[in-house]
């Protein structure tokens, strides 16, 4: 992670997957305020099942991908965490960044668990992403010992949406369903893959122009960036939020009314369920 690409690998998957929280927790929202045999038709309990599937299987797989380009880079510790010449740890940038992903890769795993078996309960996927948020800022609030001002300064402004994800989980295993609280972590996903990429821009620009790293001025800059892409976040997420409404509401008023009864008596059971993913 210490390069461009490092930072924009997971600025670019935390951008998608808030992106696809966005859409998905609109059009659920959608389909849960028309009570209409057509939105049942849209977004089934069945259906619903198996994005969550998904969503845990890309999350592990994401996960792991990282962890492996941590590794096996060009310039990686290939699970070498000792250097017994040198009598000290070696490459532990690397090693810290793939322990972050290993916890996300657990809540992949947890969310899987969840989704495709009885065997845990309902709550523990957003419990175990919480965790996975908040070991992610554990392991950034230290890391930055001795570096520049500048580079301290973006990384810890990364940290409130990094633990404000953390707490809106921890949230959501007691309130699941609210969409505030569901919008509100893509939110802060949002911001945290667009922060990602503001910092590969700023400690590793691809031009020839360095950023002086002890200016107070670029400090005050940096900050009024990270409001703009706050409001870009924002925005995105009720531009998304509005698309899927109004797109599901002409959907539906293009839907034949005696739809419903086209469903399969399978579908029909698995909407009947009274638990809310």
């Amino acid at each position: 992670m210490g390069n461009f690409k490092g930072h924009a690998l997971p600025g670019s998957l935390f951008l998608i997957s808030g992106v696809w929280w966005a859409v998905k927790y609109s059009l659920w929202y959608a389909t849960r305020r028309n009570k209409s045999a057509g939105a049942a038709r849209l977004t089934t309990r069945a259906t619903q099942h198996r994005l969550e599937i998904f969503e845990g299987a890309a999350m592990l797989v994401f996960s792991v991908l990282g962890m492996l380009a941590e590794q096996f880079t060009v310039d990686g510790p290939k699970l070498h965490l000792y250097d017994s010449s040198t009598q000290h740890w070696f490459k532990l940038m690397n090693w810290q960044h793939a322990t972050m992903y290993l916890f996300f890769g657990l809540a992949g795993v947890t969310s899987l668990t969840v989704h495709s078996t009885t065997a845990a309960p309902l709550a523990l996927d957003r419990l175990l992403l919480g965790v996975a948020f908040f070991n992610e800022g554990f392991l950034f609030l230290y890391h930055l010992h001795g570096r520049d001002m500048l580079d301290v300064h973006v990384h810890m402004l990364l940290l409130y949406a990094v633990f404000g994800g953390a707490l809106v989980c921890l949230l959501e295993v007691f309130h699941r369903g609210n969409v505030l609280l569901e919008l509100l972590r893509a939110t802060l996903c949002l911001l945290q893959g667009s922060w990602f990429w503001q910092i590969a821009f700023v400690l590793y620009p691809p031009s020839e122009v360095k950023w002086d790293q002890m200016d107070h001025n670029n400090l005050m800059f940096i900050t009024m960036c990270y409001s703009w892409h706050l409001a870009f976040a924002l925005i995105l997420v009720a531009v998304t939020h509005t698309a899927v409404i109004c797109m599901v509401r002409s959907k539906l008023r293009r839907m034949p009314p005696m739809e419903m009864g086209l469903l399969k008596p399978q579908e029909r059971e698995a909407d009947s369920e009274d638990e809310v993913l």
